[in-house]
């Protein structure tokens, strides 16, 4: 099942960790001018992946400058953990069985660390990045330096980042 989805989708590994494929990136482009201090160049109006975590294998903790809107597809939940910029914590749960919390769609803001595990054999989910996703804006965090931010989830960090 997992090698007809990467041969399917035509998936390639992810620098975080899963499989991924770009399906959508906007021809149109917003300026650097027109855009936060934060980007440090034009980008595209917005992009789409197709993300695929399978287990023992995680998303390691990272950070983008753009909003990350993630959606739902097939397999088991997928747990979603965010770090926010005051401190706190928040995990959400993609899937599809609301009676247990899960959700088809959720939202990662701009500048927060987050992380991802299946919570099965896989999970096949999409993201939706606006400004349109760029790798100048793609950070990976480093285990010791995010645990110092975030004294009280340093087993979390500790067990998703390399």
């Amino acid at each position: 099942m997992l090698s007809q989805l990467i041969e399917q989708y035509q998936l390639i590994p992810h620098p975080e960790g899963g499989y991924y494929k770009e399906t959508y990136r906007s021809s149109e482009t917003i300026d650097a001018n027109d855009l936060p201090r934060r980007f440090s160049g034009s980008r595209a109006f917005g992009t789409a992946i197709y993300f695929l975590l399978v287990k023992n294998y995680f998303s390691a903790f990272h950070r983008i400058q753009s909003d990350e809107c993630w959606h739902f597809y097939e397999g088991a939940a997928l747990n979603v953990h965010i770090l926010f910029a005051n401190g706190s914590y928040n995990c959400i749960r993609l899937g599809n069985n609301s009676k247990a919390g899960e959700v088809y769609q959720a939202m990662v803001p701009a500048g927060a660390w987050f992380a991802s595990e299946t919570t099965g054999d896989y999970s096949f989910v999409g993201c939706t990045v606006a400004p349109g996703f760029d790798f100048a804006d793609f950070e990976l965090a480093e285990r010791d330096s995010l645990k110092k931010i975030y004294t009280s989830h340093s087993l979390l960090i500790d067990r998703l980042t390399r």
